[in-house]
């Protein structure tokens, strides 16, 4: 089947399973659009609830896509001051005013065995009874039954108001994990939001900068003839000496510095003050090196739904968005680094034994034969043509992020180096 062939909400799928997987979700995203007004707070609260409780569960970009939409339709709302309780009683004044000023008379059932009791007006089925005989018609009373009636009509009673409260304490019960969920959820993004908004304002700034860097620089150097920290990164370098540069994509969320431990375990749920966070931070594969280059710079990050981190990565899924976010900017904390696109495409963590080409352990190569066969695979499983190319002796950059189309999936953006 031709690549053309395809294709779903504009994306264009490397496989016939991804591309199964993405009609999946577009059926289950027009379902959900065919029985939601996403134009009504109420209904859109509602259904980014079930999204965030995972009532609905994407395998492609083109479900991640609609999630996104869903979030930020619901960051509008909130800059509107609508939140999911206002939402809500909008909801229900907007009913209230669809409705006729006339009552609805109360209606009240009660069963014993067979028999069901009614507390409404006693209706005459003769059409011809008159209004008078109507207004005469008195409701039936609890005391108009006997001793034994009573006793079952009251024990009826009192098992369907002890099943209302249990109904009420458990939704409120959810309400509050709900809203416990969400509070925590924005929170941590929120605070990851103001704290690399700081952290991108010390670039450049001399606050923390001073002899003891200079000399720590200096001593570090002579130990290991490491090159000077760029001025720019001097003070956020001072603030956590594991920076080892920093990544930015005009246009894009993607504004972050970049960590690198021993291993590619800790900066999954800690930032750049290492305190815990979900969000975890962009940290180059342990194996690369700034310092002498290698070939191939891996940095990892989470595809987190707030479209923190690499969030937004899979937007390059879509060429049209490749060629216009087609230049990325890495720079080590030793030298500025421009870099442009080249490949884009979908792959996953294989078993230890599986021989297949595995792109996280790219990371040097050691021949003009061996480069040039890694840039084969990956211009074979690119997503499309950017028309860039790379020869042996050209450093490259790749962003790994998580891939939910398929089991321990992961979506790649390749770059090379042009300054």
């Amino acid at each position: 089947m031709a690549a053309d062939d395809l294709t779903v909400a504009g994306m264009r799928f490397r496989t016939r399973a991804d591309y199964e997987a993405a009609l999946r979700d577009q059926k289950k995203i027009e379902a959900i659009r065919a029985k939601t007004d996403l134009d009504d707070p109420g209904q859109l609260y509602k259904l980014f609830g079930v999204m965030q409780g995972g009532g609905y569960r994407f395998e492609t970009q083109v479900g991640n896509d609609f999630d996104d939409e869903i979030y930020e339709k619901i960051e509008e709302l909130k800059k509107q001051g609508i939140t999911a309780a206002n939402a809500r009683q909008y909801q229900e004044s907007a009913k209230r005013g669809g409705k006729s000023a006339g009552k609805t008379p109360n209606k009240a059932l009660f069963s014993h065995g067979h028999r069901e009791i009614s507390h409404l007006k006693k209706s005459d089925q003769n059409v011809d009874k008159t209004q008078e005989e109507k207004k005469k018609t008195q409701p039936i009373r609890l005391e108009d039954h006997d001793a034994e009636m009573q006793r079952q009509i009251l024990a009826e009673l009192k098992k369907r108001e002890r099943r209302r409260k249990l109904v009420v304490i458990l939704a409120s019960v959810i309400a509050v994990v709900s809203f416990g969920y969400f509070g925590i959820y924005y929170y941590f993004s929120a605070r990851t939001n103001t704290e690399y908004a700081e952290l991108a304002a010390l670039k450049g700034s001399e606050a923390l900068t001073g002899n003891q860097t200079k000399n720590n620089i200096s001593l570090h150097k002579q130990a290991i003839r490491m090159p000077d920290v760029l001025d720019e990164y001097k003070t956020l370098y001072e603030k956590n000496k594991k920076l080892i540069g920093w990544l930015k994509i005009d246009d894009t969320i993607i504004d972050y510095p970049v960590m690198q431990t021993t291993n590619n375990e800790y900066y999954l749920d800690h930032n750049f003050n290492q305190e815990y966070d979900k969000n975890g931070s962009l940290f180059l594969d342990c194996d690369g090196s700034i310092y002498p280059t290698s070939t191939n710079l891996i940095i990892y990050g989470h595809h987190m739904k707030s479209g923190q981190m690499f969030g937004q990565l899979q937007k390059y899924a879509k060429e049209s968005y490749g060629e216009k976010h087609s230049i990325i900017q890495f720079d080590s904390i030793y030298e500025k680094g421009t870099y442009q696109v080249m490949y884009v495409f979908r792959s996953q963590v294989y078993n230890e034994d599986d021989f297949v080409f595995k792109y996280y352990q790219f990371i040097d190569a050691n021949s003009e034969e061996e480069f040039n066969s890694y840039m084969k695979e990956m211009a074979a499983m690119s997503l499309y043509d950017t028309g860039v190319t790379a020869s042996f002796g050209d450093s490259l950059l790749t962003l790994s992020t998580c891939d939910h189309s398929q089991t321990d999936g992961r979506f790649v953006v390749v770059a090379k180096r042009i300054k």
